[in-house]
């Protein structure tokens, strides 16, 4: 009799063909297993840890139903990159939509205080921090291709588009990242 596998130890397909079928363990140490993925696509992105928090714990309440779309075409972490940016998005889009109707009664936001991440003061948090500012598809990009460190062509395949217009984002975000990173004062 072969012994039985823990569902850590299981690939990511028997997981996911498990947590389909109501297994908890298998969608547990799925989630556990891709957790830290989650949360550094979500902070890339976000740059603020209870932005990236949120997005996180929201993905993993969305991945349960999710799950049983994932066709497997591409990679299982191809596919939960697209949920993260998909729910940071749906996210962004409900703090402005809360924002401006706030602004429009009269009532302001307050700011909670929160500190950015210690990792703004250093040049590469200045820089992240530039890059949030970016519209969102070169940000996306640029997140892809130097903080995920993928290829073009990986990152192509994840946004959903081909793999010049990445390069295009790139070009278009680092002439943008020159003017946001300029000194005040300089021209």
């Amino acid at each position: 009799m072969a012994a039985m596998h823990s569902p850590a130890d299981a690939p990511d397909k028997a997981l996911i063909e498990r947590a389909v079928t109501g297994d908890r363990a298998a969608f547990g140490a799925l989630v556990e297993r891709h957790y830290d993925y989650v949360y550094r696509v979500a902070f890339r992105w976000a740059g603020r840890r209870a932005e990236a928090e949120d997005i996180a714990q929201e993905v993993c309440v969305r991945l349960a139903k999710a799950l049983q779309r994932f066709q497997g075409a591409s990679a299982f972490t191809t596919w939960l990159y697209a949920l993260t940016i998909n729910v940071a998005r749906d996210l962004a889009r409900k703090t402005r939509s809360e924002t401006a109707k706030a602004q429009a009664y009269g009532v302001h936001a307050l700011a909670l205080g929160e500190a950015e991440d210690d990792a703004a003061d250093d040049a590469a948090g200045e820089l992240w921090a530039a890059v949030r500012r970016l519209p969102d598809k070169q940000r996306e990009a640029v997140t892809l291709v130097y903080g995920e460190e993928k290829s073009h062509a990986e990152a192509a395949d994840l946004m959903g588009c081909a793999e010049p217009t990445v390069s295009w984002h790139i070009h278009e975000a680092k002439k943008r990242l020159k003017t946001l990173m300029r000194p005040a004062g300089e021209s």
